[in-house]
């Protein structure tokens, strides 16, 4: 099945939208890849040579191919225009007068020296939806910062929630913030484009990764600012629930979410605590909070006389909402992640690169779009194409160096 077969396949809600994608890294990717999931057509434009930074994050690489590219770029086509070349500049503008959306995460000086900036873009496609994605936002003291996901939960306040109790704060260890801010940009793209097709609006949309980190902290924030003490790392023991929290059993850990107090009765019978769950002082869960320390001394001696698959049969029969603590050698094993076809095997790699199903299914796409991450390039003299250029014009451009096709990182 070649590319056009796998775009073809399942044409999504998102059918007939046509993305130009200049971001790099991993949030902006990760925007376009859900809207490429969704059925968008998604041209990704990137520098002569490099291309995009993520290309190079690695090991572990897989047929020269990063692992972390591959899992934030499938479904999409690759164009390299050299935008210090002004025949190249002119080539990027016309892409963008044939697209419905445009998003970047450079520079706002460089925007401008370009003038691919909003407000110059906006007077000449004015039904252009714009997304810009920084690290702080197009506004504010800061807007002109660099950003990435570890400035991002730090500033955000999510590090100094995280880590073991009494402990320093830590990251969570995954690209959290730029996972988010794609989810929060895709969201924004989709709602933007209802309004488009109906009216024919633009629109500029600005979403960051402080922002989106600070959506993450939510009910935190809320709690804090409501009078509630501020927090410190706890090792995940420290929720506005009591229990909500990883426990060590006989053999490994358990997490367990007590959600109301009929659970928390229910919970108490079922463990062989009964004292607990009579205990008018634990009746609620504003009780329990109170006396938190000495319920989870009880709850932690009663749970290490059993495994942790016995506990989790035991409290999964009893409606008792509990999981493994797991690490990713079970998680890609996990019965339900497979039967979900919650991992999509890269096309090429015979299995050797995987990336994940995109957070959401659609009834109406049976199988997902799953075309692999596209070669630096490949796509450019197609694209060129259907926008309007001629082969001749198309040889000028790749003779001259203002565009490139097919070619290796580094090159």
């Amino acid at each position: 099945m070649n590319d056009q077969d796998r775009r073809n396949a399942a044409p999504g809600p998102l059918a007939g939208l046509k993305v130009i994608d200049m971001t790099t890294s991993y949030a902006g990717p990760t925007a376009s890849m859900y809207l490429a999931d969704l059925g968008a057509d998604v041209i990704k434009v990137e520098r002569p040579g490099a291309g995009d930074d993520a290309r190079t994050w690695g090991p572990p690489f897989v047929q020269d191919t990063s692992a972390w590219f591959a899992s934030a770029n499938r479904n999409k086509r690759s164009v390299v225009i050299n935008l210090r070349d002004p025949r190249g500049l002119a080539t990027l503008r016309r892409l963008i007068g044939s697209a419905d959306v445009f998003m970047e995460n450079l520079n706002p000086g460089k925007l401008k020296s370009l003038g691919i900036d909003h407000e110059t873009l906006h007077a000449e496609f004015p039904a252009l939806i714009y997304c810009a994605m920084s690290g702080f936002g197009l506004d504010g003291p800061d807007h002109a910062l660099p950003g990435y996901d570890l400035a991002a939960q730090a500033r955000s306040g999510i590090m100094s929630v995280t880590g073991a109790k009494g402990g320093a704060p830590q990251r969570v260890s995954s690209a959290l913030s730029d996972v988010i801010t794609g989810m929060c940009a895709a969201l924004a793209v989709s709602a933007a484009v209802v309004r488009q097709r109906e009216h024919g609006a633009g629109e500029l949309i600005d979403v960051s990764l402080l922002d989106s980190d600070l959506a993450v902290m939510a009910p935190r924030i809320a709690a804090y600012l409501a009078g509630e003490a501020e927090p410190a790392p706890s090792g995940g023991t420290d929720s506005v629930l009591a229990v909500y929290q990883s426990f060590p059993t006989a053999d490994r850990d358990l997490a367990i979410a007590i959600g109301n107090d009929q659970m928390w009765r229910r919970f108490c019978d079922v463990v062989g605590l009964p004292e607990l769950g009579e205990d008018p002082a634990l009746a609620d869960n504003a009780g329990r909070r109170a006396h938190r320390e000495r319920l989870i001394a009880a709850v932690t001696g009663k749970l290490g006389e059993r495994t942790a698959a016995e506990w989790q049969k035991i409290l999964g029969e009893t409606g008792i909402p509990c999981s493994l603590v797991q690490t990713l050698s079970e998680v890609v094993t996990d019965p339900q992640v497979v039967a979900r076809g919650s991992l999509l095997p890269v096309p090429g790699t015979d299995g050797a690169m995987h990336s994940v199903h995109s957070p959401f299914r659609f009834a109406s796409i049976p199988e997902p779009r799953n075309s692999p991450c596209p070669v630096l390039g490949a796509h450019t003299r197609e694209v060129l194409a259907e926008c309007g250029f001629t082969d001749s014009d198309i040889d000028a451009l790749l003779a001259d160096g203002a565009v490139q096709e097919g070619v290796k990182v580094g090159e």
